[in-house]
């Protein structure tokens, strides 16, 4: 997905959950560059055949197994992105900790209840 999509994207989830702020724009674009990055790694390993490991011959001529540079990079693109998402709590722990009243069940008030309020004030 490009980075516009993925921006776009982000931010509709923000609103959703309510954490969504103008100020967090910055985080919100390195995100989605991140994101658009993790898609092209992902896509790239898997057009090189999506092995996890791969034979590398190194400059003395020596040939080895080593993990997947793309897959290595995959993950630490995924590490780095859940960070962000915990910073613009679009994680469980990462909503609790910007606003744990996000989280509770939002109780309806009686009509009675809202009417008995506006007469107290």
């Amino acid at each position: 997905m490009r980075k516009a999509d993925w921006k776009k994207k982000i931010i509709a989830q923000t609103q959703g959950v309510g954490t969504y702020r103008k100020e967090f724009l910055p985080a919100i674009d390195a995100l989605a560059g991140l994101l658009e990055q993790r898609d092209r790694t992902h896509a790239e390993f898997t057009a090189s055949g999506g092995k996890s490991v791969i034979e590398y011959t190194n400059k003395n001529g020596s040939t080895n197994k080593i993990k997947n540079p793309l897959l290595t990079q995959w993950v630490e693109l995924n590490q780095a992105s859940l960070a962000y998402w915990r910073d613009l709590g679009l994680t469980p722990s990462g909503l609790r900790k910007i606003d744990e009243n996000l989280l509770k069940p939002q109780k309806a008030k009686s009509a009675l209840a809202e009417a008995l309020k506006d007469l107290g004030s």
